[in-house]
């Protein structure tokens, strides 16, 4: 016992300098894969989907390369010589710069706890995704879309196109969410993993973004209510029970039947997220700010907004000039 004792003495009284330098080599020994085990314990905050998402990129594409490799061996060349790697396999450009931004997160944890100087990633070139041009219907496809369908769809429809909810979110309206006469507060979706209730995407539980509610939507809402009634407010239910939540690839599935027997009248390329495509598009081109469109669509960054929509946003560097312009003479 009296050992024992000493050896905590020693142990406390060390300095602290001394005590991180053996923190530091202790985690730079480390393999990535043991590293990354410790890691993976502090990401609780992730919903259930996103730690899928996170396992998948792990067990798939970061750990098959770097699994036995030291931490304290990482430099900006082994991050270019990872990305080349994916690059050779043939991994697609979303998926590696998914797995680039995981393998940065984990490395600037490393560089905070001390292991580098400088973070790995520094003056690495990410991988480039650019979303593909989306295609938009007219209003006059949107109407044609909008009275197809059973009551759920046209619902659906209009929730998606009209208030730029995501398919889950949609699945997942409330009467009592009506927070005003023209605002809609999203607070959950269905989530297609679990295929229960949950937080938004990018969102931490009980987080929520208020949407805008066009008076159309609302009476949409209003309307169901009264003819079909809800369940604890929720106005979808699952078709053969009611117990569970309405799934969205129901919503799929309907959409599926319709385009096969031609009664949705839209042309190829045309899909349910274009639907949402057509809620930007129409606030952009009436001049609402790309940055409250980003907010409402609930993107995790303004550059994912911008990255798809930059095109539909309706000024010109002539009528930037044009107005700058007006402002100088005055």
């Amino acid at each position: 016992m009296g050992r024992l004792t000493e050896v905590y003495d020693l142990k406390r009284k060390k300095p602290h300098s001394q005590v991180k330098a053996e923190r530091i080599e202790r985690l730079g020994r480390m393999s990535f894969s043991e590293y990354v085990a410790e890691w993976r314990t502090g990401q609780r905050h992730l919903a259930e989907s996103s730690a899928r998402q996170l396992d998948s990129l792990l067990e798939n594409h970061l750990l098959p390369i770097l699994r036995s490799r030291r931490m304290n061996s990482f430099d900006h060349k082994v991050v270019e010589e990872f990305v080349r790697t994916m690059e050779t396999a043939g991994v697609g450009v979303a998926t590696q710069s998914n797995a680039f931004d995981k393998l940065a997160s984990i490395l600037l944890d490393a560089h905070r706890m001390g292991i580098f100087d400088e973070n790995p990633t520094q003056g690495v070139k990410p991988p480039q995704y650019t979303p593909s041009r989306s295609i938009i219907p007219t209003p006059g496809q949107l109407a044609g879309i909008r009275s197809s369908g059973d009551d759920s769809f046209q619902l659906l429809v209009g929730l998606i196109s009209g208030c730029g909810m995501r398919n889950g979110e949609a699945a997942a309206v409330n009467i009592r969410n009506i927070v005003a006469d023209d605002v809609y507060r999203v607070t959950e979706q269905v989530n297609q993993t679990t295929k229960r209730y949950g937080p938004l995407k990018h969102r931490n539980p009980g987080e929520y973004r208020d949407v805008p509610l066009p008076p159309r939507i609302r009476d949409a809402i209003e309307q169901y209510t009264d003819k079909h009634g809800t369940t604890d407010g929720y106005l979808l239910r699952h078709p053969t029970d009611t117990t569970r939540p309405f799934q969205p690839y129901l919503l799929q599935n309907q959409w599926q039947r319709l385009k096969r027997r031609g009664e949705l009248g839209i042309p190829d390329g045309v899909v349910i997220y274009s639907l949402r495509h057509f809620f930007a598009s129409n606030c952009l081109s009436h001049g609402i700010p790309i940055t409250d469109v980003a907010d409402w669509m609930g993107h995790k960054s303004i550059d994912v907004t911008f990255k798809i929509y930059r095109h539909l946003m309706p000024g010109t560097l002539g009528q930037a000039a044009r107005i700058l312009n007006l402002g100088l003479a005055a």
